[in-house]
């Protein structure tokens, strides 16, 4: 890589919840935690892959013939009046 042209990258954990990680990160928080002796930044998140229902499994699934009703709910007595002329 060349020197210079990229960000200074900092160790960090990444807590979700129960779950933690450690990775890199260009961000710097003022929550430290030591882990193996390496001083990391705590970076809390909403949402990872332990967390997210698409991941965890529990998607919703979208309702498709749903969409077909409202869509004529909404536009069906256009759609009428138009075949009529």
């Amino acid at each position: 890589m060349k020197e210079g042209i990229h960000p200074k990258t900092y160790p960090v954990v990444f807590v979700d919840g129960d779950h933690e990680w450690v990775g890199v990160s260009t961000h710097k928080t003022n929550n430290t935690k030591v882990i193996d002796g390496i001083e990391c930044s705590v970076i809390n998140v909403d949402i990872s892959a332990f967390s997210h229902p698409f991941y965890t499994g529990q998607k919703k699934l979208v309702d498709t013939a749903g969409r077909v009703e409202k869509f004529m709910r909404r536009y069906g007595a256009q759609m009428a009046s138009q075949g009529k002329k």
